[in-house]
């Protein structure tokens, strides 16, 4: 990843956005595009069906898009994925951007077939790439000294959490709202939205999330005051945030506002914990971090370290702080509890270390960001050539394509919430258009690239946006589409 893309133009132009009236697809696109899952997806659609009986909603994937139904992917490989109808499509998910290398790389799927075949894929016991994963990891990222595997990004951040309690002594999480660290009790609040405080906290106590405090992104004033407020409570334990910005650079922020942060949580005694679940090993081998020239004192890890496979989650940072998590039966002290069955099992750390270690050999980070950088580039001219108002930017091969505003409402203005409606709408009808012009996204906003993502990928991939965005509307009054 060479540079970083201008904070404040880009929130500049997502607040122009956010202010013009939403420019959706046409009706007419919206109803050809309904006709086309029905016409070439028929075995997807019978098993959406299926699916809605046995499992709550039809669908366990919730970034995956899945409007009008989801997809039944049966095939994988490189920048490709294939649907059990056989239509194929160029794969800008990338497993919710655990992949850099590109979908089932040959090199992991040699080394888990290997180890599936000598052992299967967990024992309990230790496995030789278990520490090679752990050294690799340690090796590659700045702040990390010891590395502990768990099972999931959500695990990671309860254990952080945990674990900053237990060291600092002091009671209070603060959190970035927008950003998401998981599901956790004390964690669902001010998620993916500032401002949303509990709203996904359906059936959690509020104690559960009493001590979590969100703060509005980018604002180290606001941060502060939070920050003074717990020292007369408690302290704070730990701030959590993403160092590109909540929901991957969804709020982005500036490099000079994550070294802020770093200098409060020295001056007020609170760990810092980086959610590097999507940017480790994706923006560069050492991590967001690395880029920022920032050093958290614990890192979220998730995705890549396991190179797609299950099991993809860790938690890393400075000696003294990781020692309260030394596992065992003689472990006492001052010692958090953490587990897991399948943590650190033999499939996940050998295809974690097999693929970093293939990252790093042929520099797929490097070449996934190039990628990125030719699709925004790309998407850049389309937008100005049709004099279109939305933004697009990336952070190397995470790039955002943000044509509706909804994920950047402010919902402290009531003007904002009664637009939700409507903007989430246009984004449904965005995101399925890019699927029947056979382009996978994450969300009908973000777009993951690999390293398989060469120019002929990514420029077919431009043809296909331009289709749809080219044919978006001038503009559309509140309430003008069906719920």
């Amino acid at each position: 990843m060479d540079g970083w893309p201008d904070a404040a133009l880009v929130g500049k132009r997502i607040s122009a956005l956010v202010a013009a009236p939403v420019r959706p697809v046409t009706r007419e696109r919206a109803a050809a595009d309904l006709a086309w899952f029905d016409e070439r997806c028929p075995t997807s659609k019978r098993s959406a069906e299926r699916m809605r009986e046995v499992v709550p909603g039809g669908s366990q994937h919730n970034l995956a898009f899945s409007k009008p139904f989801p997809l039944e992917v049966v095939r994988g490989s490189g920048a490709h994925l294939w649907d059990a109808d056989g239509n194929q499509y160029t794969d800008l998910l990338q497993a919710g951007g655990a992949t850099v290398l590109g979908t089932n790389h040959p090199v992991v799927l040699e080394a888990v077939t290997k180890v599936l075949a000598e052992c299967g894929p967990a024992t309990g016991m230790t496995h030789p790439c278990e520490l090679k994963l752990a050294e690799l990891v340690r090796d590659l990222v700045p702040s990390v000294e010891l590395f502990r595997m768990l099972g999931s990004g959500t695990e990671s951040a309860m254990a952080a959490i945990r674990a900053a309690r237990a060291f600092t002594g002091n009671a209070h999480v603060v959190k970035v709202g927008g950003g998401y660290h998981g599901w956790s009790d004390q964690l669902v609040v001010g998620m993916r939205l500032p401002g949303t405080g509990p709203l996904e906290a359906t059936g959690v106590p509020p104690g559960a999330y009493a001590r979590t405090t969100e703060v509005f992104p980018g604002d180290e004033d606001v941060l502060r005051d939070a920050l003074v407020a717990n020292a007369a409570d408690g302290g704070t334990a730990a701030v959590l945030v993403e160092p590109i910005g909540p929901e991957s650079g969804t709020w982005p922020t500036t490099p000079e506002y994550q070294r802020r942060v770093r200098e409060l949580c020295d001056e007020f005694g609170a760990l810092l914990v980086h959610d590097e679940v999507v940017s480790g090993f994706r923006l560069g081998l050492g991590g967001a971090q690395a880029l920022l020239g920032v050093t958290p004192d614990l890192t979220l890890f998730g995705k890549c370290v396991a190179g797609g496979y299950p099991g993809a989650s860790g938690v890393g940072g400075r000696r003294e702080v990781m020692e309260v998590f030394a596992g065992g039966m003689a472990a006492f002290g001052k010692r958090v509890f953490v587990g897991g069955t399948l943590a650190a099992s033999a499939v996940s750390c050998a295809a974690g270390y097999h693929a970093l270690a293939e990252m790093e050999r042929v520099d797929a980070p490097g070449k996934a960001s190039r990628a990125g950088d030719r699709l925004r580039a790309g998407l850049d001219r389309i937008v100005e050539q049709h004099s279109l108002p939305y933004v697009a930017y990336n952070f190397g091969s995470i790039v955002h394509l943000n044509t509706t505003g909804i994920l950047n409402l402010d919902l402290r203005s009531p003007e904002s919430v009664a637009q939700a409606g409507d903007r989430l709408t246009a984004l449904q009808e965005f995101g399925a258009a890019y699927t029947a012009e056979g382009l996978i996204t994450l969300a009908g906003s973000r777009l993951l690239t690999s390293m398989a993502d060469t120019d002929d990928v990514v420029d077919d991939a431009l043809v296909r946006f331009e289709r749809v965005l080219a044919g978006a509307t001038t503009s559309a009054p509140a309430g003008s589409h069906p719920d």
